[in-house]
């Protein structure tokens, strides 16, 4: 009898044994996932609803220079036209060069929802959605901004990418700033289309150069050459149609409860008219270069001068961020913002690219994250000039004319808010 228990505790024995050493192996890597080009998720369904009864379908571009460069988006909007003759395609262009999604969301409304998209098509990857906190409530805020205004406009994310990118993205590893915008896309259903997955493959093969003269895909390693860059974009949007197609049902989208209560839902541009001015504030036209000044007066309320140190904006708000639009140029000047009792923080629209007769539309955005209530705002033009020169030597540029550099001014168009203005 022992000698039968005996024999029936023997493989007992060797059994706990063996279980005890596979617990003390070392645990194995989880598999490495890989990066998917298309996240269909609840899809386009309205889009192509409209598209294949006829249209008309309105298409939004939201993002930055490398959509606001005649590449993916001309081609998409072509493509969308051509694939779907019946329907009237038409573009909203809402892409300004070097600006992320803080500015982004703040003009919403009046650069895109106010033409009524059936399509908007987001672009913030490179450019930026914002630090910390922010870059989540940014993108929530188009999201929730958009489908507040109108819930049957569809929405799609598209990823670009850079040289900063790439070999995370050859590694199958998304760069943080897409994991935030994934973040917002996965809890809304938001599809999203990774545009530089393709790219990043073929450079890690060797079939494609990714920086260099044509061939190459990009020039500067950021924007893509129109001609050998901007295909590769289309080529993934149109790979990844069936299923944006075939996912979802036409029908409003719902707003689930926000992953952040304070995100930027509602950020607004107000006119600087419609806050307290200084008597030296004037009224002004837009400076530079004709074409471009034509380009900013259509997207900028009309524009107010400080030409005096001491000249002040005032305003109080109900919200938690504000920031202003203006200019950028060679005559600007530094200012100082005072928030209720908190110290100053000194700004200016100025940078090493700001030469001769060159203006452009550029925000800027108060660093601190206020809590939610009402906020007391100053901001006033300084005396203390700015050091163009070093700003100017660090980007490789010199004062051709140093007298386009003396001033000290302030351009604003528009205040922007997350909130209301009291």
């Amino acid at each position: 009898m022992t000698s039968r228990m005996g024999a029936l505790r023997m493989p007992l024995v060797l059994a706990v044994a063996f279980w005890a050493g596979v617990a003390m192996l070392p645990a194995q890597p989880a598999a490495k996932e890989e990066l998917m080009e298309c996240q269909p998720r609840n899809g386009l369904p309205n889009v192509f609803a409209k598209l294949q009864a006829g249209g008309p379908v309105r298409v939004a571009y939201l993002g930055g220079s490398i959509t606001e460069a005649s590449g993916w988006r001309v081609l998409s909007r072509q493509w969308l036209a051509k694939t779907y003759p019946k329907a009237k395609v038409t573009e909203i262009n809402a892409a300004i060069s070097g600006t992320g999604a803080e500015f982004g969301v703040c003009r919403l409304q009046r650069h895109v929802l106010d033409h009524d998209p059936d399509l908007l098509f987001v672009e913030f990857a490179v450019n930026g959605i914002g630090k910390g906190e922010r870059g989540l409530r940014t993108m929530e805020g188009i999201v929730r901004q958009t489908w507040q205004r109108n819930p049957r406009t569809d929405i799609c994310f598209v990823y670009t990418i850079s040289s900063q990118y790439l070999k995370d993205v050859q590694a199958s590893r998304n760069p943080a700033v897409v994991q935030t915008m994934e973040r917002v896309a996965a809890a809304y259903g938001v599809p999203s289309i990774h545009l530089g997955l393709a790219v990043a493959k073929q450079v890690k093969e060797g079939k494609l150069v990714f920086r260099g003269a044509p061939p190459a895909f990009s020039r500067d390693g950021v924007h893509p050459d129109v001609r050998s860059g901007h295909p590769f974009y289309l080529a993934a949007i149109v790979r990844s149609m069936p299923s944006l197609k075939a996912a979802g049902t036409p029908g409003a989208h719902a707003l689930p409860v926000p992953l952040d209560a304070d995100n930027w839902e509602k950020a607004r541009m107000v006119p600087v008219a419609q806050v307290q001015r200084s008597a030296g504030w004037t009224q002004v036209g837009f400076p530079g270069d004709p074409k471009r000044a034509q380009r900013v007066s259509q997207r900028l309320s009309p524009l107010w001068r400080a030409t005096r140190p001491g000249d002040a904006l005032s305003f109080t708000f109900h919200g938690t961020a504000f920031g202003i639009v203006g200019l950028k140029g060679p005559d600007a000047g530094q200012f100082a913002v005072t928030v209720d009792d908190r110290p100053p923080v000194v700004g200016a629209l100025f940078d090493g690219f700001c030469i001769e007769g060159r203006y452009r539309m550029w925000p800027w955005f108060y660093p601190q994250d206020l809590p939610l209530g009402e906020h007391r705002v100053k901001i006033t033009l300084l005396a203390e000039p700015i050091d163009k020169e070093s700003i100017l030597k660090r980007h490789g540029k010199t004062m051709r004319d140093p007298k386009a550099f003396t001033p000290g001014w302030l351009y604003v168009g528009d205040v922007l808010i997350v909130g209301e203005v009291q």
